[in-house]
């Protein structure tokens, strides 16, 4: 857990004269939606005009997402221009780190996870075992730069919790003490947002990020670089192409990072070369009739490691 201190009358003591812009980014599924709307009624019930913009196409496959939102007496327009968000609040780190550059100089708040969510093609040598290229900034080096930055494992104090989907909901409880809401219009907002089976586990997630700020210092040791764990390189990967169910668009072989799909000669998926298969489930993702699925095998000692590939509805679920 990393904080830098920071200025808190420049926090506390906000003009909200003006407009406040607060930018939200992360991943598909982690909730940037929620706590988006969260934000945004929090703000309407404040009497204050809120624009909001949002890319949300992505959420289903775990690609970027993120909300712009402005909110102040008067709000023209709901873009965040580089430089002027006075919050960035990151749900994964390598995003957090790819819109820093929207973050105000010198005056702006960061707040992110450090939970790594790697893509497949953060690995430009996709060989097994290869240490991926992730963004290798640690949280030290870059809450160093920044007058206000917070950097917390929000996943794990979810996790302790009982529910890590409720991490979203801890740096929630974060972002609260760097603007000038009361405590109690954010719980009585959260509750009305989320499912009420949940609302005790995301009341408890707020405060647990709340707390977390009021107790954050910055500790001496730096986090473990990302690396690649030694049983990647036994890891062998065996594509299952169902032929029944291929309608031989060919998105699986357009897209596949290692050109090794290929239709064969009645337009069906057909993987044409198993050994340079890095497992990447990209076609598994992106196949519109479920026809690929990857089956990834750790072999028992001495037995070979070549990849293999099977036609067939054997074992294959839809």
């Amino acid at each position: 857990m990393r904080v830098q201190e920071p200025n808190r009358a420049a926090v506390e003591t906000r003009d909200h004269a003006r407009v406040t812009s607060v930018l939200m980014v992360g991943v598909g599924g982690q909730g940037i939606l929620m706590v988006s709307k969260v934000l945004a009624t929090l703000c309407q019930n404040a009497g204050m005009e809120v624009k909001q913009s949002e890319v949300h196409g992505m959420a289903k496959r775990g690609g970027a997402v993120f909300s712009h939102i402005r909110f102040g007496p008067e709000v023209h327009s709901p873009l965040i221009p580089e430089g002027e968000a006075d919050v960035l609040l990151a749900l994964e780190w390598a995003e957090g780190l790819r819109w820093l550059h929207y973050l105000r100089p010198g005056e702006g708040v960061f707040i992110s996870d450090v939970r790594r969510i790697v893509p497949p093609f953060a690995c430009r040598n996709r060989g097994r075992g290869v240490t991926p290229e992730y963004a290798r900034a640690t949280p030290a080096e870059i809450i160093g730069r920044l007058g206000t930055g917070y950097a917390l494992d929000a996943t794990g104090i979810a996790r302790g919790l009982g529910n890590e989907r409720t991490a979203n909901t801890v740096l929630l409880g974060v972002l609260s003490t760097a603007l000038a809401f009361p405590e109690e219009a954010w719980i009585e907002v959260i509750s009305r947002v989320v499912p009420a089976e949940t609302l005790e586990i995301n009341r408890a997630a707020f405060l647990a990020g709340r707390a977390w700020v009021a107790e954050a210092t910055v500790p001496e040791e730096e986090a473990s670089p990302v690396t690649a764990d030694p049983l990647l390189a036994r890891i062998t990967h065996r594509l299952e192409i169902t032929r029944a169910w291929c309608k031989g668009c060919d998105i699986c072989v357009k897209f596949c990072p290692e050109r090794c799909l290929v239709l064969d000669e009645e337009q069906i998926a057909l993987l044409a070369e198993p050994e340079a298969c890095t497992g990447c489930r990209l076609c598994e993702w992106l196949c519109p009739d479920f026809a690929i699925r990857l089956h990834k095998e750790v072999p028992a000692p001495g037995a070979s490691t070549s990849p293999e590939t099977t036609s067939g509805t054997a074992g294959c679920d839809r």
